[in-house]
Protein backbone atom coordinates (compact mmCIF):
# COMPACT_ATOMS: atom_id res chain seq x y z
CA UNK A 1 0.00 0.00 0.00
CA UNK A 2 1.27 3.47 -0.85
CA UNK A 3 0.75 6.82 0.79
CA UNK A 4 -1.36 8.01 -2.15
CA UNK A 5 -3.85 5.21 -1.45
CA UNK A 6 -4.52 6.68 2.01
CA UNK A 7 -6.21 9.78 0.61
CA UNK A 8 -6.36 13.36 1.91
CA UNK A 9 -7.27 12.68 5.57
CA UNK A 10 -4.77 10.40 7.29
CA UNK A 11 -4.69 9.25 10.92
CA UNK A 12 -1.35 8.22 12.40
CA UNK A 13 -1.47 6.20 15.60
CA UNK A 14 1.10 4.38 17.71
CA UNK A 15 2.90 4.31 21.03
CA UNK A 16 4.46 7.39 22.61
CA UNK A 17 7.78 8.29 20.99
CA UNK A 18 7.25 6.05 17.96
CA UNK A 19 7.72 8.85 15.40
CA UNK A 20 4.11 9.92 14.81
CA UNK A 21 4.74 13.69 14.90
CA UNK A 22 7.77 13.58 12.62
CA UNK A 23 5.92 11.37 10.13
CA UNK A 24 2.86 13.64 10.18
CA UNK A 25 4.98 16.69 9.35
CA UNK A 26 6.83 14.81 6.59
CA UNK A 27 3.57 13.60 5.02
CA UNK A 28 1.99 17.04 5.40
CA UNK A 29 4.93 18.69 3.66
CA UNK A 30 5.02 16.13 0.84
CA UNK A 31 1.26 15.95 0.21
CA UNK A 32 0.10 19.45 1.12
CA UNK A 33 -1.84 18.24 4.16
CA UNK A 34 -2.16 20.23 7.37
CA UNK A 35 -0.50 18.32 10.24
CA UNK A 36 -2.53 18.19 13.46
CA UNK A 37 -0.81 17.08 16.68
CA UNK A 38 -3.37 15.85 19.20
CA UNK A 39 -1.03 16.42 22.15
CA UNK A 40 -1.07 20.13 21.26
CA UNK A 41 -4.86 20.12 21.29
CA UNK A 42 -5.06 18.14 24.55
CA UNK A 43 -2.56 20.24 26.52
CA UNK A 44 -2.39 23.94 27.22
CA UNK A 45 0.54 25.76 25.60
CA UNK A 46 3.21 27.30 27.82
CA UNK A 47 2.57 24.80 30.62
CA UNK A 48 4.29 21.65 31.84
CA UNK A 49 1.81 19.44 29.92
CA UNK A 50 -1.27 20.72 31.77
CA UNK A 51 -4.38 19.20 30.18
CA UNK A 52 -7.22 21.29 28.84
CA UNK A 53 -10.72 20.52 30.13
CA UNK A 54 -12.13 17.47 28.33
CA UNK A 55 -14.92 19.39 26.57
CA UNK A 56 -12.44 21.95 25.25
CA UNK A 57 -10.15 19.22 23.92
CA UNK A 58 -13.02 17.37 22.21
CA UNK A 59 -14.24 20.62 20.63
CA UNK A 60 -10.73 21.35 19.27
CA UNK A 61 -10.41 17.76 18.03
CA UNK A 62 -13.80 17.80 16.31
CA UNK A 63 -13.07 21.16 14.66
CA UNK A 64 -9.73 19.86 13.36
CA UNK A 65 -11.25 16.81 11.67
CA UNK A 66 -13.81 18.93 9.79
CA UNK A 67 -11.12 20.04 7.32
CA UNK A 68 -10.87 18.50 3.88
CA UNK A 69 -7.13 17.74 3.96
CA UNK A 70 -5.15 16.77 7.06
CA UNK A 71 -2.79 14.32 8.65
CA UNK A 72 -3.55 13.90 12.33
CA UNK A 73 -1.27 12.14 14.77
CA UNK A 74 -2.01 10.86 18.22
CA UNK A 75 -4.16 8.28 19.89
CA UNK A 76 -6.81 9.58 22.32
CA UNK A 77 -9.11 6.61 21.79
CA UNK A 78 -12.17 8.36 23.14
CA UNK A 79 -12.17 10.59 20.04
CA UNK A 80 -11.17 7.85 17.61
CA UNK A 81 -14.67 6.95 16.32
CA UNK A 82 -15.37 10.44 14.97
CA UNK A 83 -11.80 10.70 13.63
CA UNK A 84 -12.11 7.42 11.73
CA UNK A 85 -15.47 8.50 10.34
CA UNK A 86 -13.73 11.40 8.58
CA UNK A 87 -10.43 9.68 7.79
CA UNK A 88 -9.58 8.28 4.37
CA UNK A 89 -6.61 6.20 5.59
CA UNK A 90 -4.64 5.18 8.65
CA UNK A 91 -1.02 4.45 9.54
CA UNK A 92 -0.17 2.45 12.65
CA UNK A 93 3.37 2.73 13.99
CA UNK A 94 4.27 -0.11 16.29
CA UNK A 95 7.69 0.77 17.67
CA UNK A 96 9.00 -1.55 20.35
CA UNK A 97 9.04 -0.51 23.99
CA UNK A 98 12.84 -0.27 23.90
CA UNK A 99 12.74 1.96 20.81
CA UNK A 100 10.12 4.21 22.42
CA UNK A 101 12.17 4.52 25.61
CA UNK A 102 15.35 5.36 23.71
CA UNK A 103 13.50 7.96 21.62
CA UNK A 104 12.00 9.42 24.79
CA UNK A 105 15.42 9.94 26.38
CA UNK A 106 16.78 11.36 23.13
CA UNK A 107 13.84 13.77 22.93
CA UNK A 108 14.30 14.98 26.49
CA UNK A 109 18.07 15.29 26.45
CA UNK A 110 18.96 16.31 22.91
CA UNK A 111 15.99 17.68 20.91
CA UNK A 112 14.92 21.26 21.36
CA UNK A 113 12.67 22.03 18.40
CA UNK A 114 10.90 18.78 17.73
CA UNK A 115 7.79 18.32 15.63
CA UNK A 116 4.62 18.13 17.71
CA UNK A 117 6.20 19.74 20.77
CA UNK A 118 3.99 21.66 23.14
CA UNK A 119 4.44 25.39 22.57
CA UNK A 120 6.45 26.75 25.47
CA UNK A 121 6.76 23.29 27.02
CA UNK A 122 9.96 21.53 27.95
CA UNK A 123 10.38 17.78 27.60
CA UNK A 124 11.93 16.39 30.78
CA UNK A 125 12.57 12.81 31.80
CA UNK A 126 10.00 11.82 34.38
CA UNK A 127 9.02 8.53 35.95
CA UNK A 128 5.36 8.86 35.00
CA UNK A 129 6.24 8.87 31.29
CA UNK A 130 8.77 6.06 31.70
CA UNK A 131 6.05 4.02 33.43
CA UNK A 132 3.59 4.87 30.67
CA UNK A 133 5.99 3.71 27.94
CA UNK A 134 7.26 0.61 29.75
CA UNK A 135 4.12 -0.62 31.53
CA UNK A 136 0.96 0.91 30.01
CA UNK A 137 1.94 0.92 26.33
CA UNK A 138 2.38 -2.86 25.85
CA UNK A 139 -1.31 -3.43 26.68
CA UNK A 140 -2.31 -0.51 24.45
CA UNK A 141 -0.23 -1.98 21.63
CA UNK A 142 -2.37 -5.15 21.70
CA UNK A 143 -5.58 -3.12 21.72
CA UNK A 144 -4.43 -0.98 18.77
CA UNK A 145 -3.41 -4.06 16.79
CA UNK A 146 -6.88 -5.60 17.26
CA UNK A 147 -8.58 -2.31 16.37
CA UNK A 148 -6.33 -1.86 13.33
CA UNK A 149 -7.30 -5.30 12.02
CA UNK A 150 -10.98 -4.30 12.11
CA UNK A 151 -10.61 -0.96 10.31
CA UNK A 152 -11.92 -1.09 6.74
CA UNK A 153 -10.02 2.01 5.59
CA UNK A 154 -6.85 1.80 3.47
CA UNK A 155 -4.10 1.23 6.02
CA UNK A 156 -0.40 0.76 6.55
CA UNK A 157 1.30 -0.82 9.55
CA UNK A 158 4.97 -0.04 10.18
CA UNK A 159 6.15 -2.34 12.96
CA UNK A 160 9.87 -1.61 13.10
CA UNK A 161 12.27 1.30 12.70
CA UNK A 162 13.55 -0.43 9.56
CA UNK A 163 10.03 -0.51 8.06
CA UNK A 164 9.49 3.14 8.98
CA UNK A 165 12.78 4.16 7.38
CA UNK A 166 11.95 2.16 4.24
CA UNK A 167 8.56 3.92 4.10
CA UNK A 168 10.26 7.33 4.26
CA UNK A 169 12.52 6.30 1.36
CA UNK A 170 9.81 4.70 -0.78
CA UNK A 171 7.50 7.71 -0.43
CA UNK A 172 10.35 10.23 -0.81
CA UNK A 173 9.54 11.80 2.57
CA UNK A 174 11.96 14.13 4.35
CA UNK A 175 12.32 14.22 8.14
Amino acid sequence: MTLDALGPRICIMGPSNSGKSTLAVAIGRARGLSPVHLDQLRHRPNTDWQERPEAEFVALHDAAILGDRWVIEGNYSRCLPQRLERATGIILLDASTLTSLLRYFQRCWFQRNRHGALEGGIDRVNWLMIHHIAVVTPASRKRYAAMFADIALPKIKLATARELNAFYRSEDLRR
